[in-house]
């Protein structure tokens, strides 16, 4: 999983690079907050950067996995409610959030 181009399936979501005035989505470094986490949709994880669409404790999040080598960095976007972070998603899958 993760930075190899082989890996790509048919219909894989791959995110696009920032348009000119892309909004900045305040990413922290993941912590642990819920039991649980269901990961609702994803991008494809054959780029070093790769995201997924979250829901934990009634609200959602994007995580963003960066590969570097052999170390993985997990950040997360901040929990809102689902309204607001399928707009995120939206926007960054248009290129418009970054």
């Amino acid at each position: 999983m993760g930075g190899k181009p082989d890996a790509c399936y048919v219909g894989s979501i791959h995110v696009p690079s920032p348009v000119a005035g892309a909004v900045k989505i305040d990413w922290e470094v993941a912590r642990p907050r819920a039991d649980r986490v269901r990961i609702k949709r994803h991008t494809c994880d054959c780029r070093p950067v790769f995201y997924e669409l979250c829901q934990a404790g009634g609200l959602m999040f994007i995580r963003r996995t960066t590969i570097r080598g052999k170390t993985r960095l997990v950040d997360e976007s901040p929990w809102v409610v689902t309204r607001e972070a399928l707009e995120m998603w939206r926007m960054l899958l248009a290129g418009r959030a970054r």
